[in-house]
């Protein structure tokens, strides 16, 4: 086992073939593409990748990643701190290979003859794993004031229904 830094490029048949693991933390503010939709990119990720190949021989990757991100919550428009956490199972291929004969369960991750790069592939991960819509718990935070909808006025509470008319036609039997 590794600890320290998450190297940038593996190959990841070499480390299989060694059964390696990494384990480390990769800065946030390595990953731009993941600090784009975050509020501040203070903190660090919490690696550990797992190198080695399943009863099929097929090089596999078992990535277990936590973080703390800061985003904004959507109905608050405060900061939020959203723990994430991503388990994931990859199945190395080489390029362009058939991938029907891997079990179920496994990412398919097409690796050419270049070296993996392993902090694109935690950042993805991580990426996947965002909520769509950060929020706090609703017993935490309420919207903010002013953006409730209005109550509806008399007149509208008392306006028929449109449909209200087709209805009158299909019961009357002179139609």
């Amino acid at each position: 086992m590794f600890k320290g830094p998450i190297p940038s490029h593996v190959d990841p048949r070499k480390h299989a073939d060694r059964a390696t693991t990494f384990e480390g933390e990769v800065p946030l503010a390595s990953l731009k593409r993941l600090t784009d939709p975050l509020e501040d990119d203070r903190g660090a990720v919490r690696a550990r990748l797992v190198f080695g190949r399943d009863e099929q021989k097929s090089v596999v990757i078992h990535s277990e990643l936590e973080v703390d991100v800061t985003m904004i919550c959507q109905r608050c428009l405060e900061q939020v701190v959203l723990p994430i956490h991503s388990e994931c199972d990859y199945a190395v291929v080489n390029e362009g290979a058939n991938t029907q004969h891997l079990p179920k369960g496994y990412d398919v991750l097409e690796v050419g003859e270049d070296p993996l790069d392993l902090l694109a592939l935690v950042e993805d991960e991580l990426l996947l794993a965002l909520p769509i819509v950060p929020l706090h718990d609703p017993e935490i935070c309420q919207p903010p004031a002013g953006l409730e909808e209005p109550e509806p006025t008399e007149d509208e509470a008392k306006r028929s229904n449109p449909f209200s008319v087709l209805a009158q036609l299909k019961r009357d039997p002179n139609v």
